[in-house]
């Protein structure tokens, strides 16, 4: 989970406020904090077209490099926790990369989902059912499994862009119901309500399917 724990948190304050004050030793020790979590939002999220290209390293480094530009604008004006901010810069990153690669330069409603102020490469939907059904459905049930995928995706295809980015960033980027919020621009408990719908909109799907 990308929340720090007591001791973490006010090493990241000391860092941060370093790194604001120049030291770029402090920024690295930050950067390299949150690079797991950052790096798993990246293999989530990076278009398949462009594996064979890009890197989740390639997208850290020129994230890195943008972070470095634009830190002293976010120390001016610290709206959102580092952590989420870093990671709106690493969406941004992965968004232009796949532009640049595949030549799109205009953003696309099928590809990306707003998140607050910017935009994030939505997880493809095949691909969260299918982890969602090799997580909630034991052994036994493997020949269930391609039934009950195909009525998850469908699903997931109808929901509103911003349930599904709920489901992926809680179940599958460990964030807690309050970055998700943070990160969607949504109040707390709307994005509670709204993620609690979502999943048991799923697990009645589930369940019809025979999955535990």
């Amino acid at each position: 989970m990308i929340t720090t724990n007591p001791g973490g948190k006010m090493a990241e304050e000391k860092n941060l406020s370093d790194a604001c004050n120049g030291c770029q030793e402090a920024l690295n020790r930050l950067f390299t904090m949150y690079s797991p979590q950052l790096e798993r939002m990246i293999n989530l999220r990076l278009d398949s077209r462009l594996r064979a290209r890009v890197s989740a390293e390639d997208i850290l480094q020129e994230t890195y490099c943008k972070v470095f530009e634009r830190l002293k604008d976010f120390c001016k004006n610290q709206s959102v926790p580092f952590h989420i901010w870093l990671r709106v810069q690493t969406a941004e990153q992965l968004i232009s990369s796949r532009r640049y690669h595949l030549g799109i330069k205009k953003r696309s409603a099928d590809v990306e989902v707003s998140i607050g102020r910017s935009n994030m490469p939505q997880v493809d939907t095949a691909s969260i059912a299918r982890q969602l059904i090799g997580k909630f459905t034991s052994p036994t049930q493997a020949a269930l499994r391609s039934e009950i995928q195909e009525a998850v995706q469908l699903a997931l295809n109808g929901m509103d862009a911003i349930d599904r980015e709920i489901i992926v960033l809680r179940h599958f980027e460990h964030l807690t119901n309050n970055e998700a919020a943070m990160l969607l621009g949504l109040q707390k408990a709307t994005a509670s309500k709204r993620y609690i719908s979502a999943l048991k909109r799923l697990q009645l799907i589930m369940r019809a399917g025979g999955g535990d």
